[in-house]
Protein backbone atom coordinates (compact mmCIF):
# COMPACT_ATOMS: atom_id res chain seq x y z
CA UNK A 1 0.00 0.00 0.00
CA UNK A 2 1.30 3.43 -0.93
CA UNK A 3 0.89 6.37 1.41
CA UNK A 4 0.75 10.04 0.40
CA UNK A 5 -1.35 13.16 0.21
CA UNK A 6 -4.09 13.66 -2.28
CA UNK A 7 -4.16 16.74 -4.48
CA UNK A 8 -7.07 18.15 -2.47
CA UNK A 9 -5.21 17.71 0.82
CA UNK A 10 -2.12 19.40 -0.63
CA UNK A 11 -4.14 22.36 -1.91
CA UNK A 12 -5.91 22.77 1.43
CA UNK A 13 -2.58 22.72 3.28
CA UNK A 14 -1.08 25.31 0.93
CA UNK A 15 -4.19 27.45 1.32
CA UNK A 16 -3.89 27.36 5.12
CA UNK A 17 -0.20 28.28 4.92
CA UNK A 18 -1.08 31.17 2.59
CA UNK A 19 -3.74 32.49 4.97
CA UNK A 20 -1.41 32.30 7.98
CA UNK A 21 1.35 34.06 6.00
CA UNK A 22 -1.05 36.79 4.88
CA UNK A 23 -2.01 37.39 8.51
CA UNK A 24 1.46 37.34 10.05
CA UNK A 25 3.81 38.85 7.45
CA UNK A 26 2.28 42.39 7.56
CA UNK A 27 2.59 42.34 11.36
CA UNK A 28 6.23 41.26 11.15
CA UNK A 29 6.96 43.98 8.57
CA UNK A 30 5.24 46.63 10.73
CA UNK A 31 7.23 45.54 13.79
CA UNK A 32 10.49 45.59 11.83
CA UNK A 33 9.81 49.01 10.29
CA UNK A 34 8.63 50.36 13.64
CA UNK A 35 11.84 49.33 15.35
CA UNK A 36 13.89 50.79 12.48
CA UNK A 37 12.03 54.10 12.53
CA UNK A 38 12.28 54.46 16.31
CA UNK A 39 15.99 53.72 16.26
CA UNK A 40 16.70 56.19 13.46
CA UNK A 41 14.55 58.86 15.13
CA UNK A 42 16.34 58.55 18.45
CA UNK A 43 19.75 58.72 16.78
CA UNK A 44 18.80 61.74 14.67
CA UNK A 45 17.45 63.67 17.65
CA UNK A 46 20.68 62.92 19.48
CA UNK A 47 22.75 64.07 16.49
CA UNK A 48 20.88 67.38 16.17
CA UNK A 49 21.01 68.11 19.88
CA UNK A 50 24.72 67.34 19.98
CA UNK A 51 25.17 69.70 17.01
CA UNK A 52 23.47 72.52 18.92
CA UNK A 53 25.54 71.93 22.05
CA UNK A 54 28.79 71.58 20.10
CA UNK A 55 28.15 74.80 18.18
CA UNK A 56 27.42 76.58 21.43
CA UNK A 57 30.63 75.32 23.04
CA UNK A 58 32.90 75.65 20.00
CA UNK A 59 31.53 78.67 18.14
CA UNK A 60 29.57 80.44 20.91
CA UNK A 61 26.18 80.31 19.18
CA UNK A 62 23.41 77.76 18.77
CA UNK A 63 20.01 77.68 17.03
CA UNK A 64 18.92 80.72 19.06
CA UNK A 65 22.04 82.67 18.10
CA UNK A 66 21.61 82.34 14.34
CA UNK A 67 21.07 85.66 12.59
CA UNK A 68 21.21 84.66 8.92
CA UNK A 69 19.16 82.19 6.89
CA UNK A 70 20.68 79.46 4.74
CA UNK A 71 20.90 80.17 1.00
CA UNK A 72 18.82 78.01 -1.32
CA UNK A 73 21.75 77.18 -3.58
CA UNK A 74 23.44 73.97 -2.49
CA UNK A 75 26.96 75.22 -3.19
CA UNK A 76 26.40 78.46 -1.26
CA UNK A 77 24.92 76.69 1.76
CA UNK A 78 27.79 74.22 1.85
CA UNK A 79 30.20 77.17 2.13
CA UNK A 80 28.62 78.64 5.25
CA UNK A 81 31.27 78.50 7.96
CA UNK A 82 30.56 79.00 11.68
CA UNK A 83 33.63 81.21 11.92
CA UNK A 84 32.10 83.63 9.40
CA UNK A 85 28.31 83.20 9.37
CA UNK A 86 25.78 82.34 12.07
CA UNK A 87 23.17 80.17 10.34
CA UNK A 88 21.69 76.70 10.53
CA UNK A 89 23.98 75.73 7.65
CA UNK A 90 26.99 76.96 9.62
CA UNK A 91 26.00 74.83 12.61
CA UNK A 92 25.52 71.68 10.53
CA UNK A 93 28.59 72.27 8.37
CA UNK A 94 30.72 72.81 11.44
CA UNK A 95 29.44 69.91 13.54
CA UNK A 96 27.98 67.14 11.37
CA UNK A 97 30.59 64.95 9.68
CA UNK A 98 29.40 63.54 6.37
CA UNK A 99 26.14 65.52 6.19
CA UNK A 100 25.19 66.87 2.74
CA UNK A 101 23.27 70.08 2.11
CA UNK A 102 20.71 69.66 -0.68
CA UNK A 103 19.01 73.07 -0.65
CA UNK A 104 15.24 72.85 -1.09
CA UNK A 105 13.38 69.68 -0.15
CA UNK A 106 11.96 69.74 -3.68
CA UNK A 107 15.49 68.97 -4.92
CA UNK A 108 15.32 65.51 -3.33
CA UNK A 109 14.74 62.70 -5.80
CA UNK A 110 13.32 59.22 -5.40
CA UNK A 111 15.66 56.28 -5.90
CA UNK A 112 13.27 53.34 -6.32
CA UNK A 113 13.19 51.65 -9.71
CA UNK A 114 9.64 52.65 -10.70
CA UNK A 115 9.98 56.36 -10.00
CA UNK A 116 13.72 56.94 -10.17
CA UNK A 117 14.66 60.64 -10.12
CA UNK A 118 11.04 61.71 -9.51
CA UNK A 119 10.59 64.48 -6.93
CA UNK A 120 10.00 63.24 -3.38
CA UNK A 121 6.38 63.94 -2.36
CA UNK A 122 5.50 64.16 1.34
CA UNK A 123 2.18 63.67 3.07
CA UNK A 124 2.20 65.95 6.12
CA UNK A 125 -0.76 66.05 8.49
CA UNK A 126 0.32 68.61 11.11
CA UNK A 127 -0.91 71.76 9.39
CA UNK A 128 -1.02 73.50 12.79
CA UNK A 129 2.77 73.19 12.85
CA UNK A 130 4.12 72.65 9.34
CA UNK A 131 2.98 74.98 6.53
CA UNK A 132 1.89 73.74 3.13
CA UNK A 133 5.05 75.01 1.43
CA UNK A 134 7.21 72.25 2.91
CA UNK A 135 8.79 71.79 -0.53
CA UNK A 136 10.52 75.13 0.06
CA UNK A 137 12.06 73.87 3.30
CA UNK A 138 15.84 73.43 3.24
CA UNK A 139 17.40 70.08 4.02
CA UNK A 140 20.48 68.07 4.91
CA UNK A 141 20.95 64.36 4.28
CA UNK A 142 22.79 62.70 7.16
CA UNK A 143 25.31 59.86 6.70
CA UNK A 144 22.71 57.32 7.89
CA UNK A 145 20.33 58.45 5.12
CA UNK A 146 17.94 60.39 7.35
CA UNK A 147 16.75 63.78 6.08
CA UNK A 148 16.60 66.85 8.33
CA UNK A 149 14.47 69.68 6.89
CA UNK A 150 13.95 73.16 8.32
CA UNK A 151 12.06 76.35 7.49
CA UNK A 152 13.76 78.54 4.82
CA UNK A 153 13.53 81.52 7.20
CA UNK A 154 14.95 79.62 10.18
CA UNK A 155 17.02 81.86 12.47
CA UNK A 156 16.92 83.43 15.94
CA UNK A 157 15.15 80.36 17.38
CA UNK A 158 15.07 81.46 20.99
CA UNK A 159 12.68 80.17 23.65
CA UNK A 160 12.89 81.71 27.14
CA UNK A 161 13.85 79.38 29.98
CA UNK A 162 10.78 77.78 31.51
CA UNK A 163 8.63 78.05 28.40
CA UNK A 164 7.48 75.02 26.44
CA UNK A 165 7.20 74.95 22.62
CA UNK A 166 3.42 74.44 22.59
CA UNK A 167 1.09 74.86 19.60
CA UNK A 168 0.53 78.61 20.12
CA UNK A 169 4.29 79.17 20.00
CA UNK A 170 4.52 77.34 16.66
CA UNK A 171 1.81 79.48 15.10
CA UNK A 172 3.13 82.75 16.52
CA UNK A 173 -0.11 83.62 18.29
CA UNK A 174 1.66 84.29 21.59
CA UNK A 175 2.56 87.97 21.70
CA UNK A 176 6.30 88.48 21.55
CA UNK A 177 7.07 84.77 21.23
CA UNK A 178 7.12 82.72 18.04
CA UNK A 179 8.91 79.66 16.69
CA UNK A 180 6.85 79.42 13.49
CA UNK A 181 10.01 79.81 11.39
CA UNK A 182 11.92 77.31 13.52
CA UNK A 183 9.93 74.20 12.63
CA UNK A 184 11.01 71.36 10.37
CA UNK A 185 10.85 67.60 10.12
CA UNK A 186 12.97 64.47 10.22
CA UNK A 187 12.46 61.78 7.59
CA UNK A 188 14.10 58.78 9.22
CA UNK A 189 13.71 56.69 6.07
CA UNK A 190 15.34 59.15 3.68
CA UNK A 191 13.88 59.44 0.19
CA UNK A 192 12.37 55.94 0.41
CA UNK A 193 8.64 55.52 0.86
CA UNK A 194 6.27 55.99 2.59
CA UNK A 195 7.30 59.67 3.14
CA UNK A 196 4.26 60.17 5.38
CA UNK A 197 3.97 61.89 8.73
CA UNK A 198 3.48 59.80 11.87
CA UNK A 199 -0.15 59.98 13.06
CA UNK A 200 -2.02 59.53 16.34
CA UNK A 201 -4.25 56.48 16.67
CA UNK A 202 -6.06 58.19 19.56
CA UNK A 203 -5.78 61.62 21.17
CA UNK A 204 -4.85 65.03 19.76
CA UNK A 205 -1.79 65.54 17.58
CA UNK A 206 -0.43 68.39 19.69
CA UNK A 207 2.57 68.68 21.97
CA UNK A 208 0.44 70.44 24.59
CA UNK A 209 0.09 68.63 27.89
CA UNK A 210 -2.99 66.43 27.95
CA UNK A 211 -3.11 65.67 24.22
CA UNK A 212 -3.05 61.94 25.10
CA UNK A 213 -1.76 60.97 21.66
CA UNK A 214 -1.02 57.28 21.21
CA UNK A 215 0.55 55.83 18.05
CA UNK A 216 -0.20 52.19 17.29
CA UNK A 217 2.62 50.11 15.87
CA UNK A 218 1.13 49.62 12.41
CA UNK A 219 1.92 50.72 8.87
CA UNK A 220 -0.84 53.36 8.83
CA UNK A 221 0.29 55.20 11.97
CA UNK A 222 3.95 54.60 12.80
CA UNK A 223 5.47 56.21 9.72
CA UNK A 224 8.78 57.83 8.71
CA UNK A 225 8.25 61.62 8.98
CA UNK A 226 8.41 63.47 12.33
CA UNK A 227 7.75 67.22 12.84
CA UNK A 228 10.40 68.99 14.95
CA UNK A 229 11.15 72.42 16.35
CA UNK A 230 14.59 73.99 16.85
CA UNK A 231 15.24 76.31 19.77
CA UNK A 232 18.32 77.33 21.73
CA UNK A 233 20.65 74.29 21.60
CA UNK A 234 17.74 71.85 21.46
CA UNK A 235 15.59 69.99 18.94
CA UNK A 236 12.22 68.72 20.17
CA UNK A 237 9.12 67.01 18.73
CA UNK A 238 6.56 69.39 17.22
CA UNK A 239 3.54 67.07 17.27
CA UNK A 240 1.89 64.76 19.77
CA UNK A 241 2.60 61.74 17.58
CA UNK A 242 6.30 62.59 17.24
CA UNK A 243 6.48 63.14 21.01
CA UNK A 244 4.86 59.76 21.72
CA UNK A 245 7.24 57.84 19.44
CA UNK A 246 10.28 59.55 20.94
CA UNK A 247 9.08 58.94 24.50
CA UNK A 248 8.49 55.25 23.81
CA UNK A 249 11.81 54.62 22.04
CA UNK A 250 14.21 52.56 24.14
CA UNK A 251 17.53 52.99 22.37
Amino acid sequence: MKYGFTLAETLITLGIIGIVAAMTIPVLISNTNGAKYRGQLKKTYSTLNQAGLMAQAKYEFDYSGTNEVCPEAQADGAKHSPEEVQSFCSIFNGTLVGATYVGKVSNLKRTDSKNKNAEVAYSLATRETLPDNYGDFLAYVLPNGAIVAFHPEAKDCDLPIGRRPVQEVFTGTVQGLSLKNCVGFIDVNGVSLPNREVRCSTGENKVDAGSNCIVDNNANRLLDVYPIVFHNATVEPASGAAQFVLDTSKI
